[in-house]
């Protein structure tokens, strides 16, 4: 109910405005004013009030934008009006754009740590590597390791704690996969990435407790 009430609201905002010589050039250029009324009403609402139907308010953009699009066909001269489309097409899009980030969920330190280390959304709080595989696994572990060391001076002891809780987990898959058809070449690269991990991990860790505690005692 409350979309349906949203979405007739902006609807009754966008009327036409047409003064056509025929039936079809007017039908196209009410649709083509609508649509654009559109946009503009859509700009105006609350982002609390748009968030719980933004779905609906987007795919409603989207039949709008389409019907607005064929009606160009039906007009003799239409450079003025694919002016206009356009220019409510760059609107609406740095609209999206803003309401996305409004609307997107608060992501973690631990799960900007996790996308960091691994590609946006690899790992969540399952910590489930079943996606590393024979294949790919030099690549994770190449991944995590260069992430971590272009990193390591921004790290927390508990940034730390979690890489190392991740590196494990990593480890224990790296076991499995062991079995099905890792290369030796690979293999050997890997213990390579582990060798570069390892000191810098401990020197590191220590290095920033070692911070915290000169923090805590000022």
């Amino acid at each position: 109910m409350k979309n349906i009430k949203l979405l007739s609201g902006i609807a009754l905002i966008a009327l036409g405005f047409t003064s056509c010589k025929d039936e079809k050039q007017e039908q196209a250029q009410k649709t083509i004013d609508s649509y654009v009324a559109y946009v503009d009403s859509v700009k105006n609402v609350k982002a609390d009030d748009l968030k719980a139907d933004w779905k609906d308010v987007d795919a409603e953009y989207n039949r709008r934008a389409e019907n607005a699009q064929l009606a160009l066909a039906d007009l003799k001269d239409n450079t003025a009006e694919t002016e206009k489309i356009n220019t409510s097409k760059i609107k609406y899009e740095e609209f999206k754009n803003e309401m996305n980030a409004v609307f997107a969920p608060e992501v973690s330190s631990k799960q900007q740590l996790r996308n960091a280390l691994f590609g946006e959304g690899k790992i969540g709080d399952d910590m489930s590597f079943s996606w590393v595989n024979s294949k790919n696994i030099l690549s994770v572990y190449d991944q995590f390791v260069n992430t971590a060391q272009k990193n390591k001076d921004s790290y927390s002891r508990e940034d730390w704690d979690e890489i190392k809780l991740m590196y494990e987990a990593l480890d224990s898959r790296k076991n499995t996969v062991e079995k099905e058809g890792l290369s030796a070449e690979d293999n050997r690269k890997i213990a390579a990435l582990k060798v570069k991990f390892a000191p810098m991990y401990t020197v590191n860790r220590i290095g920033a407790k070692s911070e915290e505690n000169a923090a805590a005692k000022k």
